[in-house]
């Protein structure tokens, strides 16, 4: 049979209807064409795509099973490995990692790992009525802190060794960056309630509004009788550019501004948490949460919404095909381009004059790529007397985040980097006895696949941990 070169395409919405609805974009396989893109597979023996993915799926297998239509069999394969496929399936960048790695991709594309991911995941939460059947169990009790990829990684891993798991989650909705930073029309919030569901099937009790280190401390966890913590509380604390005009009224972080539309629903009309809809908004980064940030604008209302950032299109680092999707949609973008100052409204004949202290505009520069930084990218220079004034009604700041150090103020001995990330070796253990840490609490900003994979090394290591205990 020939090879076909191309992966099958993803049918998407059409751009100027999905830029005005938060209905998820990408509309997924049918059986018939995952199948199709499942014999693109050469099911390698050397399977370099298994070495790409941080949670070590066994992809060629899963793969098989799509050949021959056996879609259960293919998810029961993926989930030996990951708790949250349909998660993954829609929101890791594929493209930099198993799909990086494909043998198809060295001289056609490489096969649509991801989107079969994706199928398989729906299928059976689509078709299939049955719950995992609960472990047996040890009597043990283990604590997660934050219900996000990596704790809930971490929880699914362990309950299925018959652990009694506990997560306690600050915020009202289990999911973290999953429900509160990812918007609908990318990761719906059905499909996390169904993955969060199948984790409770297998005994894992979530406990929200919890704020580890208000709430409880981690001593006054241990105090409770559990054996371990592993602590996956996330990077929340929102990073600033420190430029003058940042206080001004209609500035948002983008954590801010996609958790309240994301998890408070500040779109409606009786919002208690209302946001900026409409006019022109700049969103300041190229991530992305950047990406998603300027799309959920468009879909608030936005009459325009410009992406800000300092290097070029080839240096930014949001996923291609989430770039694709927001010029599609309308989104513009400065590239080579960098604020220095938000504007704002002053009148001062009336200092009681409402408008006082709101955004007008922000005052750019722009840039000119020079030598590679540390990182191997070339580092953006400014380029004299090139400022410029932009007229915008709103400005999101999306140039990343930083573990909150609320935990790590609270719990004594706990030693974490310059970064405010928590310090664990190999294992993940930090460097409290039974206290282990994972995702972005530890690394500062990064994949959901990332944190998932630093999950199941925290399960493994705890599993060790106390079974010599």
């Amino acid at each position: 049979m020939a090879l076909v070169p191309k992966k099958h395409e993803m049918p998407t919405q059409e751009a100027k209807v999905r830029a005005r609805n938060f209905n998820e974009v990408a509309l997924g396989y049918t059986a018939e064409v995952a199948v199709e893109e499942a014999k693109r597979c050469l099911h390698c023996k050397n399977a370099p795509c298994v070495n790409g993915c941080p949670v070590n799926i066994n992809i060629p297998d899963f793969i098989d099973k799509v050949k021959v239509g056996d879609f259960e069999g293919a998810y029961g394969i993926i989930t030996l490995s990951s708790s949250l496929p349909a998660v993954c399936g829609r929101v890791c960048p594929q493209e930099t990692q198993c799909e990086s790695k494909c043998t198809m991709g060295v001289k056609f594309e490489p096969v649509g790992i991801g989107r079969l991911e994706r199928f398989v995941a729906d299928y059976h939460l689509k078709n299939n009525v049955e719950k995992p059947t609960l472990p047996e169990q040890k009597g043990i009790k283990v604590a997660i802190v934050g219900a996000g990829p990596s704790g809930l990684t971490c929880a699914g891993d362990l309950a299925k060794k018959g652990y009694s798991v506990t997560v306690f989650e600050a915020l009202h909705t289990a999911g973290g960056v999953l429900v509160y930073g990812i918007p609908e029309f990318r990761l719906p919030k059905t499909i996390v309630k169904a993955e969060i569901d199948n984790l409770k099937a297998l005994g894992v009790d979530f406990q929200t509004n919890v704020v580890i280190g208000k709430t409880l401390t981690v001593d006054e966890i241990f105090d409770m009788g559990y054996k371990a913590v592993f602590i996956g509380s996330g990077a929340g604390l929102p990073n600033f550019m420190n430029i003058k005009g940042e206080a001004l009224r209609g500035v948002y972080s983008a954590n801010e501004y996609l958790t309240r539309s994301n998890l408070m629903k500040a779109y409606k009309e009786d919002s208690a948490t209302p946001i900026m809809k409409g006019g022109v908004v700049a969103v300041v980064g190229g991530g992305n949460v950047a990406m998603d940030a300027a799309r959920t604008a468009l879909r608030l209302g936005a009459d325009k919404v410009y992406i800000v950032y300092r290097r070029s299109l080839e240096e930014m680092p949001a996923r291609k095909e989430e770039v694709e999707h927001a010029m599609e949609e309308g989104v513009e973008f400065k590239v080579l381009n960098n604020p220095v100052e938000v504007l704002g409204y002053n009148n001062p004949e009336n200092p009681r004059d409402p408008k006082n202290g709101t955004v007008t505009g922000i005052r750019c520069i722009k840039m000119e790529l020079g030598e590679p930084d540390a990182k191997g990218r070339r580092r953006p220079v400014e380029i004299p007397g090139s400022e410029y004034d932009l007229d915008v009604d709103a400005v999101i700041i999306a140039i990343g985040t930083s573990p909150n150090p609320l935990i790590k103020n609270t719990t004594e001995g706990l030693v974490v980097n310059n970064r405010g990330g928590i310090v664990v070796n190999e294992d993940g253990l930090t460097s409290r006895e039974g206290v282990y840490a994972g995702g972005d609490a530890v690394t500062g900003a990064a994949t959901v696949i990332s944190a998932m994979g630093m999950g199941k090394v925290g399960a493994k290591a705890i599993d060790e941990y106390l079974s010599k205990k």
